[in-house]
């Protein structure tokens, strides 16, 4: 099950230069994987409405309105294109709820240590997955994520990469994160009928090495799958961070 190469194509995913040409020719609004509506009943559970937000990736989705709608009072969204983010800025100037800010999740920097109670992220790390040193950008990536989360707080990650391809990245010592894992139907797939929903609902039990049970059957062989990172309290023992300077 092991899809990232084969989901990647000869774009470099993790270029701001792709990106802007992208939003540039293409305009308005796209979500990605999934919408807000289906994705609610996780974002609910995990995420109070008094959070304040991280949005990495955020593109031109409408999931942050969406949130915003459903009674969320601050999100921030950051995204490499700045092409992306000044279409947003001037969408939303009368948003207060939201916020808008050009930024490359390998280095957010600007961002003081726990900062977010929660990060969403709704394929950025599946596109960094699909650029140049791959590894090497998730780490980055995913070092920052939880540095900027307070303890207790959620990284809450929509994803095509089933667990043999994404646990490698997540289950480090170094994060300290508590992940629980969910399947979700994609978009349109004719299984999605009531009880299958309801069954997504039901965290999917993971072996000790955080890998699916043997005998797990996907009922749709193109989900998406969720991933639930909890930040633990810090590990005893280990080195304190170095402070940042910059604030939000």
């Amino acid at each position: 099950m092991a899809r990232d190469v084969w989901s990647c194509n000869t774009y470099n995913y993790g270029d701001a230069d792709y990106w802007n040409a992208r939003y540039i020719e293409e305009g308005g609004s796209f979500d990605w994987y999934q919408r807000y509506s289906s994705l609610r009943p996780f974002v609910r559970r995990y995420i109070p409405t008094s959070s304040d937000i991280l949005m990495v990736g955020c593109g031109n989705a409408v999931m942050s309105e969406e949130m915003v709608k459903d009674g969320y009072a601050h999100i921030v969204n950051i995204d490499i294109s700045s092409v992306a983010i000044e279409m947003m800025k001037r969408k939303y100037h009368h948003t207060p709820q939201l916020q808008y800010m050009q930024m490359d999740v390998r280095d957010m920097s600007f961002f003081m240590d726990d900062s977010f109670d929660s990060v969403i992220d709704k394929g950025t790390l599946d596109s960094l997955m699909c650029g140049t040193d791959a590894p090497i950008s998730a780490s980055r990536m995913l070092g920052e994520i939880s540095r900027l989360l307070k303890p207790g707080g959620v990284y809450l990650l929509i994803t095509y990469g089933d667990p043999n391809v994404r646990m490698p990245h997540l289950n480090r010592p170094v994060y300290n994160w508590k992940i629980e894992l969910y399947v979700i139907p994609r978009p349109g797939f004719e299984g999605s009928t009531a009880p299958v929903l309801k069954s997504c609902l039901e965290p999917i039990p993971l072996s000790e090495k955080g890998l699916l049970p043997a005998d797990f059957v996907l009922e749709d062989p193109d989900c998406h799958f969720i991933y639930v990172c909890k930040k633990m309290d810090e590990v005893l023992g280990s080195a304190p961070r170095c402070p940042v300077t910059k604030m939000l």
